[in-house]
Parts: C-alpha cells; sequence; structure tokens
C-alpha cells in the first residue's frame, strides 16, 4: 500500500522528454557537442600527419604533387576513421567487421601488399635511389620463340646462380639434404627413445635439446666459426684426441688438420652440420608430442603380443606419425631451401671460398645490395615456385603412403 501511493504522488514524466530528465538532455547535448570537437581535431590531425609525412619523403620545392596527395589521404583516412568507423560501430550489424578489421588492414598492407608488389617488381628494372617514378618496365626475352621475362632469364643464365656444383641453386640444394635428411631420421628415434625410456626427466632432456632452436642464430654461427677453426678449433682437437687411441690413426691429425671453411668440399657439410645441430630438437619436440598422443593401450597391446621395441616403433608407431612427419618434412623444405643467417655469418657476403657456402637467399641479398631489386624479385619468386612444388610433392608422397595402407 504503501508503494502504491508513493508511485501515485510521483509527478507524471513530460511526454516530451522521452522518460528523461532536462539534465540528462542536457548532459547528452554536451557529450554530443565534444564528440563532435573531437571528431573535427582527430580529422585535422590526419590532414597534418599526411602533409607532414609527405613533406619529409619528398622536396616541397621539387615534387608538390606529393605533398598533395599527402593531404588527400589524409584527408580521406580522417573521414574514415573519425566519422565513418563511430557510425559503423553504433549498428549492430557492421559493428564485428568494424573490430576485426584492424587484423585485416594489418595483413593486407604488410602481408599481401609486399607479395603482390614483388611480384610487379620482378617484371622491372628498378633502383629505390631513384623512387617509383624510376621503375621500367624489363621486357622480354626470346628463347626459342618463347618470350621469357628479361629478370628470370637473367637469373636461370646466370653462371653463379645455376652453375653446377658451385652455384647458389645447387648449394642451397645440397646444404637442404644434408642437413633435413638427417633431422628426420635422429628425430623420430630420439623422441620415441626419449617417449619410452624416461617419465619423469623428459621434460627436462627434452627442453635441453630444444635449447639451440630458441638460441639467436647469429651466436650459434660465430661459436661454430670459431669451433671449425683449423689450427685452433675445438673440433680438430677432438679429432686430434681420437686420433691417440690405439686403431684410430687414420683420423685426420697434427699437421692434416680439417680445414672446415678453407676448402669448397668441406663448407657446405660444415653449415649443414650446424642447421642440423640447431633444428634437431625441434623436430625432436614435434615428434614427442605426436607420440604422446598415441594411446597407451597400442603399445601395451604390443607388447603383449611379444613385439620387440624396434616392431613397435616400426609398425606402430611409424603409421600413425605420418601426419606429423608430413608436417615437419614439410616446414623442413620451407626453413631449408631459405636459409640466410647460419652461412651468411659463417662464410661471409660471398659465401666462402669459391662461394660455395652461398645460398639462393644470400644471392638475392646480393642483388638487392648491388640496387638490381628486379632481379632479387625475380630470384625469389623462382625459389617460391621450387619450395611451392617440392612442398606439393612431399604432401602427394604421404597421400600416396597412406592411400596404399589403406587399400592393404
Amino acid at each position: 500500500m504503501a508503494t502504491t501511493a508513493a508511485s501515485q504522488a510521483a509527478p507524471p514524466a513530460h511526454p516530451s522528454s522521452g522518460g528523461r530528465g532536462s539534465a540528462e538532455q542536457a548532459y547528452e547535448a554536451i557529450r554530443a557537442r565534444r564528440r563532435f570537437q573531437m571528431q573535427i581535431v582527430a580529422h585535422l590531425l590526419f590532414v597534418v600527419s599526411g602533409f607532414l609525412v609527405a613533406l619529409y619523403l619528398h622536396d616541397w620545392n621539387v615534387v608538390r604533387p606529393a605533398v598533395v596527395r599527402g593531404l588527400v589521404v589524409g584527408a580521406v583516412l580522417g573521414a574514415i576513421f573519425a566519422w565513418l568507423v563511430p557510425w559503423l560501430v553504433q549498428d549492430k550489424k557492421t559493428a564485428p567487421y568494424v573490430f576485426v578489421s584492424p587484423f585485416f588492414i594489418l595483413f593486407f598492407t604488410f602481408g599481401v601488399f609486399p607479395i603482390l608488389f614483388s611480384l610487379f617488381l620482378s617484371f622491372q628494372f628498378w633502383d629505390p635511389t631513384t623512387g617509383v617514378e624510376g621503375m621500367k618496365f624489363a621486357g622480354f626475352e626470346k628463347v626459342n620463340g618463347f618470350p621469357v621475362p628479361v629478370n628470370y632469364y637473367d637469373a636461370f643464365t646466370d653462371k653463379d646462380f645455376v652453375a653446377w656444383q658451385r652455384g647458389a641453386a645447387w648449394n642451397t640444394f645440397v646444404i637442404a639434404v644434408l642437413s633435413g635428411v638427417p633431422q628426420h631420421l635422429v628425430g623420430m628415434p630420439l623422441a620415441y627413445f626419449f617417449h619410452t625410456s624416461y617419465k619423469r626427466l623428459r621434460n627436462v632432456i627434452t627442453g635441453a635439446y630444444f635449447l639451440p632452436f630458441i638460441t639467436s642464430s647469429v651466436a650459434i654461427a660465430l661459436i661454430f666459426s670459431s669451433l671449425f677453426s683449423k689450427d685452433f678449433g675445438v673440433i680438430n682437437a677432438a679429432l686430434d684426441s681420437l686420433a691417440r687411441i690405439p686403431g684410430m690413426g687414420w683420423i685426420p691429425h697434427g699437421e692434416n688438420h680439417i680445414h672446415w671453411l678453407g676448402k669448397a668440399e668441406n663448407v657446405k657439410p660444415a653449415i649443414s652440420f650446424v642447421v642440423w645441430w640447431r633444428y634437431l630438437g625441434w623436430n625432436t619436440v614435434l615428434y614427442l608430442s605426436a607420440l604422446q598422443a598415441i594411446p597407451n593401450d597400442l603399445f601395451e597391446a604390443a607388447e603383449m603380443d611379444g613385439a620387440s621395441r624396434w616392431q613397435t616403433f616400426s609398425r606402430v608407431v611409424l603409421p600413425l606419425l605420418r601426419p606429423m612427419m608430413l608436417f615437419a618434412v614439410t616446414l623442413t623444405i620451407i626453413g631449408n631451401f631459405q636459409l640466410f643467417e647460419e652461412p651468411f655469418i659463417i662464410t661471409g657476403e660471398r659465401g666462402g671460398i669459391e662461394s660455395s657456402g652461398m645460398t639462393a637467399a644470400m644471392y638475392m641479398y646480393r642483388y638487392m645490395n648491388q640496387f638490381e631489386y628486379g632481379i632479387a624479385s625475380a630470384i625469389s619468386w623462382i625459389l617460391f615456385v621450387v619450395i611451392a612444388f617440392l612442398t606439393w610433392l612431399n604432401q602427394m608422397i604421404f597421400s600416396r603412403q597412406r592411400g596404399a595402407e589403406g587399400v592393404a
């Protein structure tokens, strides 16, 4: 009764106020006015920022249209972010797209655009010091009546890139095979050994093997550069110690020390060993994670059937590891054909003696240093096609093996 009396005594709201008092209406009006002022200020800041960026990148007395373009871009961006975005956020249908748009804007700006620009650049002659206006179409070179882009033709006919046994493409292939295949031939059994032999210390031991992967590649390359020293390196010192063991005198020692980085035939194995040592722990962790996903019932059933450890590994573990093998080998192909840091630090910019350590990525870097961005972009796309083909071939091989097992 008291509540009813109080509600009857309360004065009714004014119809024109929509249920809100005059103070609340005044507050909303102040908020709207401040929002409008902030939008104007934000728009002006975009315009001024575009002007300053254009003025910094270009000389006002030489390239005035560039400054005008900066003002236009700043005005357009200011209109979008200061006026359009707040309006779209208020709409329930468009608000989700507005909130996820920063990711797509950054992805297309720093991901898709550089890729497409490099593809366009592979058909151009361009010295970046001349600006965008200095681009010139490279044209085509006819090979047996078939037109080939000039930059791609120059890359394929460059002996330093395609020469047998000493070209950058050959060096990349050899290092990729010598360092990639042992990563999996050693990583899989090692992961299986950790999974079956260690329980409490498994994470500690696996972390020790994984440590080289998270270590700086520059630091690793510098350390191994000193280890590979002919006269004072630890590796040759270890070989001297092994040679003192009876029956091990055939190991190179003393004056016959191996010149790891001074002979062309030793450079690629040395680089391959460094790459293998660094990425062995990564592949071991991948295979160990796949092994931990296999039900223990399968191991117990194999043990009850009298299977040895090798039979369990070959008949039970390997077929179940095929999906992880496909993933790990694909990562190895992509990474090993893009090697740059390790060979660059160990052998220098020219790839060491007779350029025996120069990879395709290093060769592309050399053209970039010479401001020949067109050929450098062409080499990058050649490398992309090779990696894509090998990845597809790897997937086809594993798919056929899985299909053959299904038929069997």
